[in-house]
C-alpha cells in the first residue's frame, strides 16, 4: 500500500522525467533539423515524409536516450529536496533510508517495464521509418554497399561476394560451392552476377565440376539462370536488428547463424541491449538518489555538474564496449554490452552504502 511520502516522491519522480523529455525532445528535433534540412530542400522531400521522418526520430533516439534523461531528472528533483531539507525531514521522523529509496524503486520499475513495451511495440517501427529515410535521402550509394559477404544459403550451399550493391542488385567475385556430406561436388564461379526479372545473370561463368575421374571445367561468357536464394537475403541492411521485435530478433538470429552470417555480432548486441537500456535506468536512478540526497555546498549545481559526467561516462564507455562488441572475435558480446551496466552497478552499490551512513 503507497503512503503518502511513496505517492509524493513517485509523482515527483515521474513527473520530473516527463516534464524533461518534453523539453528536450523540441531541442533535438530542433538541431537536427537544422544539420540536415539542406538535404531535405534540395531532394524536396515532401512534408508529409518529413514529419513522418521526425516522429521516428524522436521515438528511436528517446529510446537510447532515455535512461539519460531519467538520471539528470532524478538529480534535479532530489537535489532540490535535499536544499530544502526535506529529506532531512523524512529521515528524522524515523523513517529508514532504505524505506525513503522504495518509491523511487517503483518509480525506476514503472520506467523500465514501459520502456521494454515501448521497445517491443514501436521502437521497430521508428528504427525502420529512420534507416529507410536516411538510406534513402542522406545516405550516399558507396555508404549502401556491402564487402566480402559469406552466407550459408542451404544445408548444402554456400555463397561469398566481394562487394555487394544493393541498390543496383549486383554482386562481385560471385562463388557458389555445393556440398554432399563434406565432399565438394562443384563450384560455380563469375566475375559479376545481377539480379533481373527473377533471373541471375552471371558474367564470365565458370563451374568445376568434381568427379571420381578428376574434374570437368565449364565456361560461358553469359550464364542466365534461376537460384534458390534472393539477392538481397545476401546482405540484410545493417539497421535490420532494430526493425524487429524481441521474438523475431530471435528467429532472425537463429536463420542469420545457419547461414554463416559473418556479421552476427552486430545482431547479438542488438539483442542484449533490448534489455541492458532498461535496467540501466534502475541502476540511475540509485547512483542520482545516493549523489544528490545529501546536501552540499554549491547547491543543486554541483550535484548536476555530478550527474552530467555520470551520465557522459556511461554514453562514453556504452559507445566504446558496443564497437569493441561489434567488431571484436575474443569478447563475448553480452559482456562487452552489459559491461557499462555492471561497472554503474559496482558504483550505485558503492555510493548508496555510503549514502545509507
Amino acid at each position: 500500500m503507497l503512503k503518502i511520502l511513496d505517492k509524493y516522491i513517485l509523482k515527483q519522480y515521474l513527473g520530473a522525467f516527463l516534464l524533461l523529455l518534453c523539453l528536450f525532445i523540441p531541442i533535438m528535433i530542433t538541431v537536427h533539423i537544422a544539420e540536415k534540412i539542406g538535404k531535405i530542400l534540395s531532394k524536396d522531400v515532401p512534408f508529409v515524409e518529413v514529419m513522418m521522418y521526425l516522429l521516428d526520430f524522436t521515438i528511436y533516439f528517446s529510446n537510447f536516450l532515455f535512461p539519460i534523461f531519467l538520471f539528470i531528472s532524478t538529480m534535479f528533483f532530489t537535489s532540490k529536496l535535499a536544499n530544502n531539507t526535506e529529506i532531512v525531514a523524512f529521515l528524522s521522523s524515523g523513517v529508514s533510508y532504505n524505506r525513503f529509496l522504495r518509491p523511487y524503486i517503483i518509480g525506476a520499475v514503472i520506467v523500465c517495464v514501459t520502456a521494454l513495451v515501448f521497445s517491443t511495440v514501436f521502437v521497430p517501427d521508428a528504427a525502420a521509418g529512420f534507416n529507410e529515410f536516411q538510406y534513402k535521402y542522406f545516405k550516399s550509394e558507396r555508404e549502401k554497399q556491402t564487402s566480402n559477404v559469406f552466407r550459408r544459403i542451404s544445408d548444402n550451399d554456400y555463397v561469398y561476394v566481394s562487394n555487394y550493391q544493393s541498390n543496383r542488385k549486383m554482386g562481385f567475385d560471385f562463388t557458389l560451392e555445393h556440398f554432399e556430406g563434406n565432399e565438394l561436388e562443384y563450384k560455380v564461379y563469375a566475375d559479376r552476377i545481377n539480379f533481373k526479372d527473377s533471373i541471375y545473370t552471371l558474367s564470365n561463368y565458370k563451374k568445376r565440376i568434381l568427379n571420381e575421374n578428376g574434374e570437368t571445367l565449364i565456361t560461358k561468357a553469359r550464364m542466365d539462370t534461376i537460384m534458390n536464394f534472393d539477392i538481397d537475403e545476401l546482405t540484410p541492411s545493417s539497421y535490420v536488428a532494430e526493425t524487429l521485435s524481441y521474438q523475431k530478433l530471435l528467429e532472425f538470429i537463429e536463420t542469420e547463424e545457419s547461414r554463416g552470417n559473418a556479421s552476427m555480432n552486430v545482431y547479438y548486441v542488438e539483442k542484449h541491449k533490448r534489455t541492458s537500456i532498461p535496467v540501466s535506468a534502475l541502476i540511475f536512478t540509485i547512483i542520482a538518489v545516493a549523489v544528490s540526497s545529501v546536501k552540499k555546498r554549491g547547491g543543486m549545481g554541483v550535484n548536476l555538474a555530478i550527474g552530467l559526467g555520470i551520465a557522459m561516462s556511461y554514453m562514453f564507455l556504452d559507445k566504446v564496449f558496443g564497437t569493441i562488441a561489434e567488431k571484436s572475435t575474443t569478447i563475448e558480446p553480452w559482456v562487452a554490452v552489459w559491461a557499462p551496466n555492471i561497472f554503474f552497478g559496482i558504483v550505485a552499490f558503492i555510493l548508496i552504502r555510503n549514502a545509507r551512513r
